[in-house]
């Protein structure tokens, strides 16, 4: 199934190509406390790519689990970071 892009437009989220998932694990390398595990990603193309990553989200040890939308942005040239983490 292909997707047309739209600058500007969000994509329906789908599932983490391994690029989506090395850029969530690039930009959360070196976070603490959280432990956010990504299910689903939307992407949306500007001067370089917004990620709203959906994910499951836990305080290890305890069991107790949450929905998180973590958002990401990768500039065309450099590293990506987190932009905003939002419970669901």
């Amino acid at each position: 199934m292909t997707e047309e892009l739209t600058v500007g437009g969000w994509t329906a989220f789908h599932s983490l190509t391994s690029e989506e998932q090395q850029i969530f694990s690039e930009a959360l390398r070196g976070f603490v406390g959280v432990k956010y595990t990504p299910t689903e990603v939307s992407t949306q193309l500007v001067n370089g790519t917004n990620y709203r990553y959906k994910c499951t989200a836990s305080i290890p040890p305890s069991d107790v689990i949450w929905n998180a939308i973590v958002e990401i942005y990768k500039p065309i040239n450099g590293q990506p970071h987190v932009t905003g983490i939002t419970r669901i």
